[in-house]
């Protein structure tokens, strides 16, 4: 049976199982989660207004590289955005716990575990898919000679560790989408937690692509557009944040 022919049965369900698992890891309801259909549909709208923008911005002034640097430019963001939280997040939530008060913060440091948790798959799963398949190939060289060996080897990795890459693309695909949307599941943390993290991963992630310039366009539309984005995305997480205090009766120092 032939490589492709092999990827192509399983294609579709490596997919689907590989989303099912980043959307169970990442996604799954739980105690500390508060899901409001409202301050969902706030969020989607203002992301559809926000790509509506862009490409009305891109059509009207051009964009340097053309369609082709926004799409990779869109790519890079969905990887870079996980693994700014990594870096950036513990700043943030030390001073979050830190701006608590005293009695709460032993309960708030005894749940970082889930976020902890989440972080460890999301990086454990592609390195060690990553690793297995470095396995096989030292083994497949360091049996050199050993014909039946590397034979088993060899149909170990068309049959498992080939399918086995790419889930792990596919569940890293997925899993950067749903890890920055759910902020690794600080909201076990705090119900708070992600909104804030927002605003921050927004801002970070708007000042790192300031090595690729402005956009085009009069300096009053590179401002806006500069600006826009994130100004937009703190602002609906502070419209969160005032829905989870009145409805919810969630505080940060309550």
């Amino acid at each position: 049976m032939s490589l492709r022919r092999l990827l192509k049965i399983n294609g579709v369900s490596l997919a689907r199982h590989a989303r099912r698992h980043a959307h169970g890891i990442f996604a799954a309801p739980s105690p500390g989660r508060v899901i409001d259909p409202v301050i969902g549909r706030v969020q989607k709208a203002r992301a559809a207004v926000g790509a509506l923008t862009t490409f009305l911005l891109i059509s009207v002034y051009g964009v340097d590289g053309g369609w082709s640097a926004v799409f990779e430019d869109g790519f890079t963001k969905l990887f870079l955005a996980p693994l700014v939280l990594i870096l950036v997040g513990p700043l943030v939530i030390a001073g979050f716990i830190w701006y608590a008060p005293p009695q709460h913060r032993p309960v708030l440091r005894a749940r970082l575990r889930y976020p902890l948790r989440a972080i460890g798959w999301y990086l454990g799963i592609p390195l060690g898919a990553a690793a297995a398949m470095l396995l096989l190939l030292v083994l497949n060289k360091a049996l050199a000679g050993i014909f039946a060996l590397q034979a088993v080897i060899a149909l170990t990795v068309l049959l498992a560790g080939i399918p086995l890459l790419v889930w792990a693309a596919l569940f890293l695909f997925f899993a950067s989408g749903a890890a920055a949307r759910y902020a690794f599941n600080t909201a076990d943390v705090h119900a708070a937690l992600p909104a804030v993290l927002t605003a921050v991963l927004v801002w970070v992630l708007n000042v790192a692509q300031l090595g690729d310039g402005l956009p085009n366009g009069p300096v009053a539309v590179q401002i806006a557009a500069f600006l826009g984005g994130p100004l937009s995305v703190t602002a609906v997480s502070y419209w969160e944040l005032h829905v989870l205090r009145t409805r919810y009766g969630v505080r940060v120092r309550g």
